[in-house]
C-alpha cells in the first residue's frame, strides 16, 4: 500500500474520476478516458501548470503532509508507575497535577523564561499568517510563550522604507513586535526575528535591534515543509512588479511585456514571489553570530530543517562552537502549508528519525564536554500526548517544542467565532455553550481576572490560542503527574517505551517489553 496518496489530494483540490479503482504506483485512475475533463493532479496540470504545484486555495489554508510514515511519535508510549514523585513531596495531597510546574528557562544563561514549554517557530510574509498575526502575538504574549516573526515581511511591506539596499523603516514589522510587546506579563516570553537570505541583505535584524528594541535573534536554514526559500502568490501586478525590483525571485517575470499582457488578459491570476536558498559555511555561519552580538543581540537562535544527517551535524557542531541560546530542528512534514505539495510529502528527514539522530550527536558533545544549546524540536506535534514524547525522546537536551499549524488553526477558530458572535449567528454546533465572548470561550474569566479592562481589547484569535494553550498544559500536567515528574527537568527518556521494534531500533529507546527488567528481575527475587 502507498504511504502517500499520489495524484489526487484535497490540498490541491484534485481527485481521480474512478475514486475505488486507482493505480498504487502512478496515482492514476486504473482507466484513464479520453474525454475526460482532468480532475486528478495530472489532468489538472495539463491546463494550470505550476499553479497545481502548491495547496489550494492558497493563502487561506494552512496543509499538513498526508503520507503515513513508517515510525511517528505513536509508535511510543508514555510510561507511568504508582510509585513515588520526583520534584515534589510524595504526599497524595500534594503530589496532584495541577502543582506540576510547567516553566522553563532557555539560553545560554537561562535569561529566557516561559510559563510553558512551546514556541512557534517563523510565520513570516504569508498571508495566513499577517491576517491571524494579532490572535497569534496578543495569544502568545498572554501565555507566556515565544513568538518567531519569520522571513520577509519587511521585503513584502508595501510601505517600507527602503534606502540603499537596506530597511529603515517598516511599520508592519514594528506593529508585528508591539503588538506581542503591548501583552506580555511579567517579562514572560519573546518576540524573535528571524532573517533568511533576502533579509540580512536587507539588514532587518540590524534594524529590528537598533530601532525596533529587539533582543533575540535567529539565522533560519530551512524548515521540516521544503529544502527552497520561502514562497508567497501576488495576486496584484503592481505588488509582483514592487517586489521584484526589491531584489526576490518573482515568476513570470512581472517586468516583461508579454507577461504583462497575459495577466491582464487573465490568463493567470497569481504570480509567485520565491526566495533565495542560503549557502551554509562555518566561517559565514559564525561571523554572522559575532556580527549580531556586537549589534547588541542578547541570545541568538539557529532554526534548521528536515535535511540530511550532514546537515544536522552541522547544525549542531556549529551552535556548539558559537554557543549560541537555541536550536530548532524540524521534521519532514512540518511548516505551515505553503510548499509545494509534492515536497511537504516526499523531501527531508523524518520526525523520529532526526530526533533519534539529533539526539545521538548531541550526546556526543556533551559526553566530551563540549557545549550543548537547548534544543526545541518540531514537525506536526499539535496535542500534549505528542507535546511530552517530543521532549522524552530528546531528554535531557530538548526543552521546548516547536508548534505553528496547531496554534494558527486556534488563531483562525477564535477569530471566526468572534466574528459570529458579532454577527449575532452563532453556529448550532458552538451555540450550545452560549452566544457570547465570556460563554463560549472557557479561559475568558481567567483572563477577565488578568487583565481587568483590557479585556474587551483581546481579539478572540488570541483567547483561541490562549485556550488552546492552556489546555495543553493541563494534558501536559496529567501526563507528566502519571510519570509522578513534576517540572519539566525531570523528564527523560525512559519515560517513554517503543511499541514497535523498529521504534527502538531507531530510537534507542527500550522496547515495551524491555523496560525495567533489571528492576523486575530484583522485585520477583526478593
Amino acid at each position: 500500500m502507498s504511504l502517500t496518496r499520489i495524484n489526487a489530494t484535497a490540498a490541491t483540490l484534485t481527485k481521480n474520476r474512478t475514486e475505488d479503482s486507482v493505480s498504487p504506483i502512478s496515482g492514476m485512475c486504473t482507466t484513464c478516458v479520453d474525454g475526460c475533463i482532468g480532475m486528478c493532479e495530472i489532468g489538472k496540470s495539463a491546463y494550470r501548470g505550476h499553479e497545481v504545484i502548491y495547496p489550494q486555495p492558497y493563502g487561506i489554508t494552512t496543509s499538513a503532509s498526508e503520507k503515513d510514515y513508517p515510525l511517528d511519535l505513536s509508535h511510543f508510549n508514555i510510561m507511568g508507575t504508582a510509585v513515588g514523585a520526583i520534584g515534589i513531596e510524595a504526599d497524595s495531597d500534594k503530589a496532584i497535577f495541577p502543582n506540576v510546574d510547567l516553566e522553563v528557562r532557555i539560553g545560554k544563561d537561562k535569561e529566557i523564561k516561559l510559563r510553558l514549554p512551546f514556541i512557534i517557530p517563523g510565520l513570516g510574509s504569508t498571508a495566513v499568517a499577517k491576517n491571524n498575526w494579532d490572535g497569534l502575538a496578543i495569544g502568545c504574549a498572554m501565555a507566556g510563550v515565544p513568538l518567531t516573526i519569520g522571513e520577509n515581511v519587511c521585503g513584502m511591506d508595501p510601505d517600507s522604507v527602503i534606502e540603499n539596499g537596506r530597511v529603515e523603516h517598516s511599520p508592519e514589522l514594528a506593529n508585528r513586535i508591539k503588538l506581542y510587546r503591548d501583552w506580555q506579563m511579567d517579562g514572560y516570553g519573546d518576540i524573535i526575528l528571524q532573517a533568511n537570505v533576502e533579509d540580512t541583505v536587507l539588514g532587518v535584524q540590524e534594524y529590528g535591534l537598533e530601532k525596533l528594541g529587539i533582543e533575540t535573534v535567529e539565522l533560519k536554514w530551512g524548515q521540516g515543509a521544503k529544502d527552497i526559500g520561502g514562497e508567497v502568490m501576488l495576486n496584484t501586478l503592481e505588488k509582483a512588479q514592487l517586489l521584484r525590483r526589491r531584489g526576490y525571485v518573482v515568476l513570470p517575470d512581472p517586468l516583461d511585456p508579454d507577461v504583462i499582457d497575459a495577466f491582464n488578459a487573465g490568463s493567470f491570476h497569481e504570480f509567485e514571489r520565491h526566495s533565495r536558498i542560503g549557502m551554509v559555511t562555518e566561517e559565514g555561519f559564525m561571523s554572522r553570530v559575532e556580527e549580531l552580538r556586537n549589534l547588541g543581540a542578547k541570545h541568538i537562535f539557529l532554526k534548521t530543517g528536515a535535511y540530511r544527517p550532514a546537515d544536522l551535524a552541522r547544525a549542531v557542531k556549529y551552535a556548539s562552537k558559537a554557543e549560541i541560546d537555541l536550536l530548532t530542528v524540524d521534521g519532514a512534514g512540518g511548516g505551515t502549508g505553503m510548499s509545494p505539495w509534492r515536497m511537504m510529502n516526499e523531501w527531508g528527514m523524518p520526525q523520529v528519525e532526526i530526533y533519534s539522530l539529533l539526539h545521538q550527536y548531541i550526546k556526543k558533545l556533551d559526553d566530551r564536554g563540549e557545549y550543548v544549546p537547548d534544543v526545541a524540536v518540531a514537525g506536526g506535534i499539535t496535542l500534549e500526548d505528542q507535546v511530552y514524547k517530543g521532549l522524552a525522546i530528546g531528554a535531557p537536551y530538548n526543552k521546548l517544542i516547536g508548534m505553528a499549524r496547531g496554534p494558527l488553526a486556534a488563531a483562525m477558530v477564535g477569530k471566526t467565532i468572534g466574528k459570529k458572535i458579532n454577527e449575532g449567528h452563532v453556529p448550532v454546533y458552538i451555540s450550545r455553550f452560549g452566544s457570547s465572548i465570556e460563554e463560549i470561550f472557557i479561559a475568558a474569566p481567567e483572563l477577565k481576572k488578568m487583565y481587568g479592562d483590557r479585556f474587551a481589547d483581546i481579539p478572540p484569535g488570541a483567547i483561541g490560542v490562549y485556550t488552546y494553550f492552556q489546555r495543553l498544559g493541563q494534558g501536559m500536567r496529567q501526563l507528566m503527574t502519571g510519570n509522578r515528574k513534576f517540572a519539566l527537568q525531570y523528564i527523560e527518556r525512559d519515560d517513554i517505551a517503543a511499541i514497535t521494534r523498529e521504534a527502538a531500533e531507531v530510537s534507542g529507546i527500550p522496547h515495551v517489553m524491555d523496560v525495567d527488567k533489571d528492576e523486575v528481575e530484583k522485585i520477583l527475587n526478593a
